[in-house]
């Protein structure tokens, strides 16, 4: 099985990703994208405490992510790869890197700059502009903060 969901999330793992969108899609294993996490053993294990035992949860910085991404996607498991940044998902694919095919816009939070696009999501400009140039190189690109709303389009959050 290919990661079955790219999510950007500035929470990275917690119970939204984990019951909302763990379970219905049988998530195995979790890529969280993250440079100071992935450097810091005690937040690793605060972020474990979150997921089932059964789920493997796989820490990475931003290169490491695009240059075993292609390793991910050919595990037969079920995953999902979540980075806390537009930023962080737009690197990994880079220029030329590693094809994703579809990305989900989670809790996205108010931060300065940023303005509400959805109750959930809120983008700067330069945010959006990057995401649209993500959607302009194939990616699918949608904001929904669980599997049972509707799956908002980039283009509504303009």
């Amino acid at each position: 099985m290919p990661i079955l969901l790219y999510r950007i999330d500035d929470r990275l793992i917690h119970g939204q990703v984990v019951i909302g969108w763990g379970r219905p899609l049988g998530i195995e294993f979790i890529v969280l994208v993250d440079s100071e996490v992935s450097a810091s053993e005690w937040e690793q294990e605060l972020y474990r405490m979150a997921v089932p035992q059964a789920v493997e949860v796989v820490f990475a910085d931003v290169e490491q992510a695009r240059t075993s991404l292609t390793d991910w996607q050919a595990d037969p498991r079920r995953g999902m790869l979540l980075t806390g940044t537009v930023d962080s998902m737009a690197a990994i694919r880079g220029n030329g890197g590693p094809t994703i095919p579809k990305i989900n816009l989670g809790g996205v939070h108010h931060r300065p700059g940023r303005r509400q696009r959805l109750p959930y999501v809120y983008l700067t400009d330069e945010e959006y502009r990057a995401l649209i140039a993500l959607k302009e190189d194939g990616i699918e690109i949608t904001a929904q903060d669980v599997p049972t709303t509707r799956a908002v389009a980039l283009s509504e959050l303009a």
